[in-house]
């Protein structure tokens, strides 16, 4: 009895944030948007820290799990407040 190979796991789609973004505007197969809240991801897994680089400033959404670089006309979130 020869098993069947497990179809290999899409890669995950990475968005670039728009400015000032906080829900997420990816679209269902029916065209509805996610409206998730894109939330900092710190502890992503090894797989994907080989696609963006260890360290980097990366948004998931809550619902559908899109992740998002950051705007890059924004300043980075990284920082502590400074005033």
């Amino acid at each position: 009895m020869a098993e069947a190979a497990a179809p290999a796991p899409a890669p995950p789609k990475i968005k670039t944030r728009k400015l000032r973004q906080r829900a997420c505007d990816e679209k269902d197969a029916k065209g509805k948007v996610c409206c998730g809240h894109l939330k900092r991801w710190y502890d992503y897994p090894k797989d994907i820290e080989a696609i963006i680089g260890p360290g980097a400033e990366i948004y998931r959404c809550e619902k559908c799990h899109t992740l998002f670089q950051p705007n890059p006309a924004e300043l980075p979130r990284s920082y502590v407040s400074r005033y």
